[in-house]
């Protein structure tokens, strides 16, 4: 007798869940990519930041962007294991987001507005991190046939 293998049905809670990774991955990925970004800017002591007299948390500039660069780079390498779905990778990017939080609003004096957008779409990340149940899951890196794609209009056979 030979076994067959049979693919799970795919449920609207699954298909969910790993949208909600894909979409942390990704917002992970940018924000990563931003910090790289200001901390390349800020090393160079680039013209665009201002500083504010009197902020309780006052840093060097060069500073926060040795801690930005590192950041990004983190997170980086986070969300491409988040598109591999490991559990490793949405508690480090749990941590990421939260550090990157507290990074951003350290820094607020440098660079006001775009700390504030920053910490907005880290909360996103954080948020649909912690909404998804591990089991819930379906590797991202994986290519469904397309026979398994859900058309707009098709109606499934309840479940």
């Amino acid at each position: 007798m030979t076994a067959t293998h049979t693919r799970p049905e795919h449920t609207a809670k699954q298909e969910w869940a790993t949208g909600l990774t894909a979409f942390a991955a990704v917002m992970l990925f940018l924000v990563g990519l931003l910090d790289i970004f200001r901390g390349i800017m800020a090393i160079a002591e680039d013209d665009i930041f201002l500083t504010t007299r009197n902020y309780v948390f006052e840093f060097d500039l060069t500073g926060w962007g040795w801690v930005h660069l590192a950041l990004g780079v983190v997170a980086v390498i986070v969300s491409i294991g988040l598109l591999q779905t490991a559990a490793w990778a949405r508690v480090a990017g749990v941590a990421i987001g939260g550090l990157v939080i507290v990074a951003n609003f350290l820094s607020l004096p440098y660079y006001p507005v775009w700390s504030l957008v920053m910490i907005t779409i880290s909360g996103f990340i954080i948020w649909a991190l912690c909404v998804v149940q591990r089991g819930n899951l379906y590797d991202l890196s994986e290519e469904r046939p397309v026979y398994e794609e859900r058309r707009p209009f098709e109606k499934r056979p309840p479940t």
